[in-house]
């Protein structure tokens, strides 16, 4: 017994001294693991550049893993299993040191700034780790095809950031596990691969905003859960209706912004599960069917920028969840359904820029309570705008521009206090605009291009002109129209409508006995044209300013004339004598009516080398004043002759009727202060009889200067004209001498009579 009761004995202590050893070793061995692991983070920490928030700041060598780093997770053996540090705004590249932590499961570092590529070395997490996120940095490069042979890996999100290349077909290789894979908002390129169909498993995956192209692959239907799909914002193609047929567990499905074609899938409105459908900016045709079924849940139904034609089907309000309705940019017709008023939940409804929906805006629309955008913009709607719009309290933005409504602007629209955007511009509303005070959150507000009246109310002139341009019944500020005092309307009686016509047949027959009375002693009086010049004496010595007037013509013509459409002909009896003097040109100032017609015609042209018309002042002594010489280079002689020449150019070609100037002499072109020249004096031509007869200038006599069919009594004149004063002038330039100036004699040809500076610089026979 003793025997038994010693081995018992020695049987428990070695039991105990082995527990005990093993627990130390044990602990040894977990102190040595989480020692090597603490070394892995702060290497991880070592390639940390920036850490703004302080989000590692406690991870110290002194310090516990499991216990004091944050966003460390540890199992009870003390091997980290975690690592959670998103939103730190953290910098820098990811440290290869973590494909070292053998128990690693889940590595989150969505919202940082690492850059850089995915380590290899990360293929050494595949055992354990099951879920992935990177999303929002800026790591770049290929996705790695490596990730695909992580057996367990559940999520995988890489959105975000600057991946490029194709998307590896080798991803998708073991994925009997993915539930999720993000890749959206990035570079890449390709097609989508058809191993996605590997993931049985799959729920969902979001390619959006890539440059992805090739069709529609049918594999995406394949994983029997498959219930979120985006492809939105790529470049892919070809038809869908025939492949997503399958797809019976769908919730959301957005392929908006391609360049898919054919007939949109409207069969998975009518799925149990849809929430979200999405297929806007691409080029599918056809009408919208007769929606039969439609998801309970179905919040989101976007096919705007298509080709869509036909009726909108009033079936639309089946989808009684209905939240954003966007039907814009299409080719619809028709009339916009009253039925919509139905649609309780709904907040945004977008019909605008489809050219061919008319007819008025439904008043049942003003019973969609939670209402926040109504766009109705680019139609051709009619008639007025509803007052029961005024009812959706809840109303941020109210596009009714570029349509055909008439009417007043309801007052009733003051109640949407909450409105922030509202345009009625390119419309025919009339009437006055209500003062709309109660408006008080107004980003944005635009009534041009109407047909309204009367004063801007002052809490809207903030918008400035731009708001209320093209309103020609507007008035007061921002607008440049004057307002005009307050009218009174008055209602007359019939017997004073009658008095006040009367009054007016009177007055106009007295008027045309006296217009006939005073042409008949016009005719029988001869009376000489008088042309009367008033003129102020001018002021002191000192000024250079000279006040005058000028009275064009006295009462009457002279008697015997004749005046018709071609001009002034017949015969101009003077006072003094009995010289008879015919006008027969064409043309002819007649009255003092034509006169000032033709000083605006020629006040009216503009040339760079003619001198701006600004007014007239007739007078004998401002012609002739002294003058020095100074000598003129030859590329300013050149200048000058060439500025001249465009002159005659503009008037005789450019100006429609033709202006003859019939005057050119060298005291007829100015020059400003860089030689340019200036033609005055231009347009007279008609007024030859006037100036002619009175003797106050010395018009078309210059010697020297005046072709001879216009020096003869015949005054045939033309173009030709001018063409001739301005070889004299040209002549007058390049020899630097006076028409009449005698060069001594006929003989020595035309070299003599150039100066010395130009002999000397050119040959003579080129002269």
């Amino acid at each position: 017994m003793r025997l038994r009761r010693r081995d018992r004995l020695f049987h428990f202590v070695v039991v105990v001294v082995v527990a005990v050893v093993a627990v130390v070793l044990a602990a040894e061995v977990a102190e040595a693991a989480t020692a090597a692991e603490k070394e892995i983070l702060l290497e991880f920490k070592g390639n940390v550049s920036s850490d703004p928030r302080g989000a590692l700041a406690t991870w110290s060598a002194g310090g516990d893993p499991c216990r004091d780093f944050a966003g460390v997770s540890c199992d009870p053996s003390g091997a980290v299993v975690k690592v959670l540090v998103h939103g730190a705004d953290l910098a820098g590249t990811l440290a290869a040191s973590l494909s070292r932590l053998p128990s690693l499961q889940i590595l989150s570092l969505f919202g940082n700034r690492f850059s850089g590529e995915i380590p290899p070395q990360f293929a050494a997490l595949a055992p354990t780790l099951h879920k992935l996120n990177l999303s929002r940095n800026a790591l770049s490069g290929a996705v790695p095809s490596f990730l695909g042979s992580f057996p367990g890996l559940r999520l995988l999100d890489l959105s975000y950031n600057a991946f490029s290349g194709e998307i590896p077909d080798e991803l998708f290789r073991s994925c009997i596990k993915t539930r999720y894979v993000s890749l959206s908002h990035n570079a890449l390129s390709g097609p989508v691969p058809g191993s996605i169909g590997n993931c049985s498993k799959l729920v969902g995956f979001d390619f959006s905003f890539n440059n992805l192209t090739g069709g529609f692959p049918p594999q995406i239907c394949d994983p029997p859960e498959i219930n979120y799909v985006s492809l939105r914002s790529n470049s892919l193609s070809g038809t869908v209706a025939d492949k997503i047929s399958q797809c019976r567990s769908l919730s959301l499905f957005d392929i908006g912004s391609n360049s898919f074609s054919g007939s949109i899938p409207f069969g998975i409105l009518g799925l149990v599960n849809i929430t979200y459908f999405n297929a806007s900016a691409n080029g599918f045709v056809g009408e919208i069917p007769k929606i039969a079924s439609c998801g309970r849940r179905l919040g989101y139904f976007d096919v705007s920028g298509n080709a869509l034609s036909g009726g909108i089907p009033t079936s639309v309000v089946n989808c009684q969840a209905l939240e954003y309705l966007d039907l814009g940019s299409n080719n619809l017709s028709g009339t916009i359904p009253a039925e919509f008023g139905t649609l309780k939940l709904l907040s945004v409804l977008r019909l605008g820029n489809n050219a061919a929906i008319s007819g008025p805006i439904p008043p049942e629309l003003g019973g969609i309570e939670l209402l926040c955008v109504l766009d109705l913009e680019n139609l051709q709607l009619s008639d007025e705008i509803p007052a029961s719009l005024g009812q959706c309290l809840f109303l941020l933005q109210l596009d009714l521009s570029g349509n055909r409504l008439q009417g007043g602007i309801p007052g009733a629209l003051d109640n949407l206090t909450n409105i922030e955007f509202l345009d009625l511009s390119e419309n025919s509303l009339t009437g006055a605009i209500p003062r709309l005070e109660n408006l008080t959150k107004l980003t944005y507000f635009n009534l041009s291009y109407n047909d309204l009246s009367g004063t801007i109310p002052s809490y809207l002139q903030r918008f400035g002109f731009s708001a209320f341009m093209h309103n020609p019944k507007l008035c007061g500020p921002p607008l440049n129209n004057i307002c005009g005092g307050p009218r009174r309307a008055r209602s007359l009686s019939v017997s004073a409508i009658v008095v006040i016509v009367a009054a007016a047949i009177i007055f106009v027959g007295v008027c045309i006995v006296t217009i006939m009375n005073i042409g008949a002693y016009r005719r029988r009086g001869r009376q000489e044209e008088v042309l009367v010049s008033e003129s102020t004496p001018p002021l002191s010595t000192g000024s250079n300013v000279i006040i005058g007037k000028l009275v064009l013509f006295s009462k009457s013509l002279p008697s015997k004339r004749r005046i018709d459409r071609h001009g002034v002909q017949g015969q101009l009896r003077g006072r003094g004598n009995d010289r008879r003097e015919e006008a027969r040109n064409p043309r002819r100032i007649r009255n003092q009516d034509e006169f000032e017609q033709e000083m605006g015609q020629l006040g009216s042209l503009r040339h760079p080398n003619l001198v701006a018309f600004q007014g007239y002042y007739w007078s004998s002594t401002m012609h002739s004043s002294g003058r020095g010489r100074s000598e003129l280079l030859w590329s300013r002689r050149f200048r000058i002759a060439l500025g001249t020449a465009r002159a005659l150019a503009y008037l005789h070609h450019d100006c429609k009727p033709q202006i003859l100037h019939l005057n050119i002499k060298s005291t007829n072109i100015l020059l400003d202060e860089k030689y340019e020249a200036k033609l005055s004096d231009y347009g007279l031509g008609k007024l030859l009889p006037i100036l002619g007869s009175l003797q106050l200038t010395k018009f078309h006599t210059a010697v020297g200067y005046v072709a001879p069919e216009l020096a003869s009594q015949s005054l045939r004149y033309s173009d030709k004209c001018d063409v001739y004063s301005f070889g004299v002038v040209l002549l007058e330039i390049v020899t630097g001498r006076k028409p009449v100036d005698s060069p001594g004699g006929e003989g020595g040809g035309a070299a003599r009579l150039c100066e010395g500076g130009v002999r000397g610089r050119y040959p003579v026979r080129l002269l």
